[in-house]
């Protein structure tokens, strides 16, 4: 429902709709996967930036779906993340510590940046790297 109102600016009128839409009919901001997916591969790196150098960045698939909070009252639809982050870490370390640790802070990031729901993130350990300090074998050993 718009009305109209009028204003004079000393030489004729100006006729301007005053525009009252609800904020929920407004309009909508869809964000791409991919963009979420770049959120994500950087929330990881900043949790392992302890990693040597020679450790590839991590890099993350998403896949956002829109479900509604209440499907019987026909709710408003939420978007919801689903994210696959993979990692490569530095050996020895606590696997299971870091991989929680990731998921958590990918989750927690993505939440607060972007506004969406993140149920699942799946956290996949591609390539351990030993530390120079474990003695890294040179060439074939017998």
């Amino acid at each position: 429902m718009s009305t109209v109102s009028t204003v004079s600016d000393g030489v004729g009128e100006l006729r301007r709709p005053t525009a009252t839409v609800a904020p929920g009919e407004r309009g909508a901001t869809r964000i791409a996967d991919r963009v979420v997916s770049k959120i994500a591969a950087q929330a990881a790196r900043e949790t392992l930036s302890d990693q040597s150098e020679d450790t590839s960045p991590p890099h993350a698939t998403v896949v956002v779906r829109s479900h509604s909070r209440l499907p019987s009252s026909g709710g408003t639809p939420i978007a919801a993340a689903h994210v696959r982050i993979h990692i490569e870490l530095d050996y020895p370390c606590d696997i299971g510590a870091r991989c929680a640790d990731v998921r958590r802070h990918v989750a927690s990031r993505v939440g607060a940046l972007v506004g969406m729901e993140v149920p699942e993130v799946a956290v996949h350990v591609e390539r351990l790297h030993l530390t120079p300090a474990h003695g890294v074998a040179q060439g074939r050993t017998r």
